[in-house]
């Protein structure tokens, strides 16, 4: 089935329609979840949470732009929703790890998709984590996250900025990357 098909089917409530979305989307979407989250079980509650959103709003897609954006956008609301709601991210926005560092603006997709990476960025305190995906992973700017984080666009950009400079200290703590002399890429926004 194509992708209208499906779309159309499950408008229609067609339970075989809503599997083949899921199974096509899910694994995708999980990993989104799972950045966003502490533990594989947040996750996957984010995820079908996420799901249950996607199939009660189908009917608002209106086939601009990409469906999987569209989910996309809906689980990363979710996900920040959820977040919020088990006071998961205002518990860690605070500035304990704020130091006068400066971090170094180059490309980092090289080594972005690498699971140990990933871990990395899992480590980070929430509130830097939930910023650096949001702004650097999902593409949101700093004044979208400020609103759907409900802060400041500065507390945006210095938790992004921190959460980078935080990062870079726990990849090179792990030897994922050499030392700090070595020509590193940071993470750029990425492209919505």
């Amino acid at each position: 089935m194509n992708e209208q098909a499906i779309i159309y089917g499950c408008l229609r409530k067609d339970p075989l329609c809503q599997r083949e979305l899921y199974n096509h989307f899910s694994p995708k979407m999980l990993a989104v979840c799972y950045r966003f989250s502490t533990s594989r079980e947040d996750a996957e509650d984010m995820l079908q949470e996420g799901f249950i959103k996607v199939f009660t709003m189908l009917h608002t897609f209106e086939g601009k732009g990409a469906f999987e954006g569209w989910i996309r956008r809906i689980l990363v609301h979710t996900c920040i929703n959820f977040l919020k709601r088990n006071k998961k991210f205002s518990d860690s926005i605070g500035l304990e790890f704020a130091e006068e560092l400066t971090a170094k603006e180059e490309s980092f997709a090289s080594i972005m998709q690498g699971r140990q990476v990933v871990e990395c960025i899992r480590s980070l305190p929430i509130g830097y984590r939930t910023v650096l995906n949001l702004y650097a992973v999902e593409g949101y700017s700093h004044k979208e996250i400020a609103e759907l984080l409900d802060v400041a666009e500065s507390t945006s950009r210095s938790q992004y900025t921190r959460a980078k400079v935080l990062l870079e200290k726990v990849l090179l703590q792990k030897e994922i990357i050499g030392d700090k002399n070595t020509t590193i890429g940071w993470l750029s926004p990425a492209q919505k």
